[in-house]
């Protein structure tokens, strides 16, 4: 299956965007028109995914200064728009690294529509070759494991969805996997659910069932076990924001995978394209911001019902109340390697300056 887009633009120079909310069973586009529409898609999780919340972004800014300028409202409005999609997400750096890469570009323009409409495509078009070459530099990983596999599938366990679903295209986890598996190498994925909206079952089990890749839905808990049983010979997740010396922000359970990895020997690797370094906090558990959700995603599950209509059931008494962290955060110790689109590094500042050294100062 050719790769294909999660954010594109129309004739009319509008934004379409898939909703993930919908996925795996219904395929569903949402027109955006305004940067509303954008903070809102970011914010209800129709879009989701750090590289692609920040492409949204990006082209939540054009829309609103297409606004402006339809309406001949003021240049307060564009600051309205960069505060309220700040706001939209704390996590994912991307989202403020592609909002201040707007900024930086329509400072130093006199023509704001055509600057922010170029200035979001260029940041989309990284975005994919960030990911193509994550998975160049991923796929030795997976070449060395196989060798050593007698042609038996090299054994990948994943948490949440760093799929191209989460990115424009590629993604970053599933790219090493993909160019894998184009060039023949035997892949099997298990897919942790990833409670409480299930972005492993719902939308990492459909790109793979998309692509063809073996693969297994289970349970989050039940990786452990699986390491324990040598079923598992690397664990690959993403992540939102990484700090200056390593440590990482990705999906709530992601630091419990990491224990049982380093438990049982098991490399843990992070792909992550470099929009997601935060090089200016150092301790990922006291300076990264957690996301605190609704507490319904936990209470309630979406799903197909047997009349074929998607709804929402209640798991738990009414009136239980419900935690939801979005996020946690695994210490670098914990970590192999990080996978980058310069290479891989060692999780910690000096390995990320070997590849980055323009962060040196920052």
């Amino acid at each position: 299956m050719r790769p294909f887009r999660t954010i594109w633009t129309t004739e009319d120079r509008f934004v379409e965007v898939i909703d993930q909310r919908k996925l795996p069973h219904e395929f569903e586009v949402v027109k955006l028109v305004s940067y509303k529409d954008a903070e809102r898609a970011i914010k209800n999780m129709t879009v989701r995914g750090a590289p692609l919340i920040g492409a949204t972004a990006a082209y939540g800014i054009y829309l609103a200064v297409r606004e402006m300028i339809e309406n001949q409202l003021d240049g307060s409005f564009i600051d309205q728009a960069f505060q309220e999609l700040r706001a939209s997400r704390p996590t994912a750096v991307n989202l403020f690294w592609a909002l201040d890469k707007m900024r930086n570009s329509l400072d130093e323009s006199s023509d704001f529509l055509s600057t922010s409409w170029e200035e979001a495509a260029r940041i989309v078009e990284e975005d994919i070759e960030i990911c193509r070459m994550i998975g160049v530099h991923g796929l030795p990983i997976i070449e060395k494991i196989a060798e050593k596999k007698n042609n038996e599938p090299v054994q990948i366990l994943t948490h949440c969805n760093a799929g191209m679903l989460g990115c424009i295209e590629w993604g970053t986890v599933t790219s090493p996997i993909y160019q894998a598996h184009s060039k023949g190498i035997k892949v099997h994925v298990w897919v942790d659910e990833t409670r409480p909206r299930n972005q492993g079952s719902n939308l990492t089990a459909y790109e793979l069932t998309k692509h063809g890749i073996p693969h297994t839905l289970i349970v989050d808990n039940a990786g452990g076990h699986l390491m324990q049983h040598g079923m598992v010979d690397l664990v690959l997740v993403g992540t939102d924001r990484t700090t200056r010396e390593g440590d990482v922000a990705n999906k709530i359970g992601t630091y419990l995978k990491a224990l049982a990895a380093k438990d049982n020997n098991i490399p843990f690797y992070v792909a992550l394209p470099s929009t997601t370094l935060d090089m200016s906090i150092r301790n990922g558990l006291t300076e990264i911001p957690i996301e605190e959700r609704d507490q319904n995603e936990v209470k309630y599950i979406t799903g197909k019902r047997s009349d074929g209509q998607l709804g929402s059931v209640l798991i738990c008494p009414e009136t239980t109340s419900a935690s939801n962290y979005g996020f946690d955060v695994t210490p670098s110790r914990f970590v192999t390697a990080l996978i980058t689109e310069r290479g891989v590094c060692n999780a910690n500042e000096s390995g990320i300056l070997s590849l980055f050294p323009e962060f040196q100062l920052t």
